[in-house]
């Protein structure tokens, strides 16, 4: 068997009055250039600069008389006041043939749902409550419906707050980026909400455990301003796609 060959020698870094000597040589050209620089500079003439006072400023030096001062913008055109008012207002109607589920089961008792309660929504609650915080959500608003021996539906408004001017698409976002796989996601694609320009909606995988009926579950995630919605139908038998694109279209149009 012949002999392995020999492995490649390794560089080694200088030792002793080599590195001394590269060492000064680096010191003597940093000293060097630094000086240099200085006399370039102090022979330069100094630059000006700008004026303080800047005319022509681009609001009026008086007020606009009242009969030109533009009127505000309604209600129904202003986000601001649909958003900042009652977000319970915000969430869709019940569908017709569902009845209202059981909120204090689920912690939405007057319609609100606590930062903590939402976050044990996600696998991992702890690290999601930390991620609530850092990206100021502001509240949560939810619905619940119930229909036949199995189907329920949830619908929460997670609302975050004017600090954070991005809160709303990335945590959004961030839900749409994992929902394709298959450890925490609906391991497929999805299919966008009409409209929406951002939204999507999903059917998960069916769960079956010895013992217990399969689990279905459905998924959409849409997006309006500083608010998401995040829409949720559970039951035991298959729920179609036109069954969640239904709830998130009437959702979208509230918002």
């Amino acid at each position: 068997m012949p002999a392995p060959a020999p492995a490649a020698p390794v560089a080694r870094r200088p030792r002793g009055r080599t590195a001394l000597l590269i060492a000064a040589a680096a010191v003597l050209g940093i000293a060097g250039g630094t000086a240099v620089g200085y006399d370039v500079q102090a022979g330069r003439a100094p630059t000006p600069l700008p004026a303080l006072s800047q005319p022509d400023l681009a609001y009026p030096a008086k007020a606009l008389p009242a009969d030109k001062v533009p009127d505000p913008l309604p209600a129904s055109q202003d986000r601001q006041v649909k958003t900042d008012g009652d977000l319970r207002r915000l969430l869709a109607g019940r569908p017709a043939g569902w009845s209202d589920d059981d909120k204090s089961m689920l912690g939405l008792g007057d319609g609100w749902l606590g930062l903590d309660l939402y976050a044990r929504n996600f696998k991992d609650e702890g690290s999601m409550y930390e991620y609530f915080l850092e990206y100021d959500l502001r509240r949560t608003a939810g619905a619940a419906w119930k229909r036949g021996q199995y189907r329920t539906a949830e619908t929460h408004l997670v609302q975050f707050g004017p600090g954070t001017l991005q809160g709303a698409q990335d945590f959004a976002e961030g839900q749409l980026s994992y929902m394709p796989g298959t450890e925490i996601g609906a391991g497929n694609d999805g299919d966008a909400i009409k409209g929406s320009g951002n939204g999507r909606y999903y059917l998960y995988k069916v769960e079956r455990k010895p013992g217990y009926l399969p689990s279905y579950h459905a998924r959409a995630i849409v997006y309006r301003g500083d608010i998401v919605a995040d829409i949720h139908i559970f039951d035991t038998v298959p729920i179609s796609k036109k069954d969640i694109r239904t709830l998130a279209e009437r959702q979208l149009e509230r918002l």
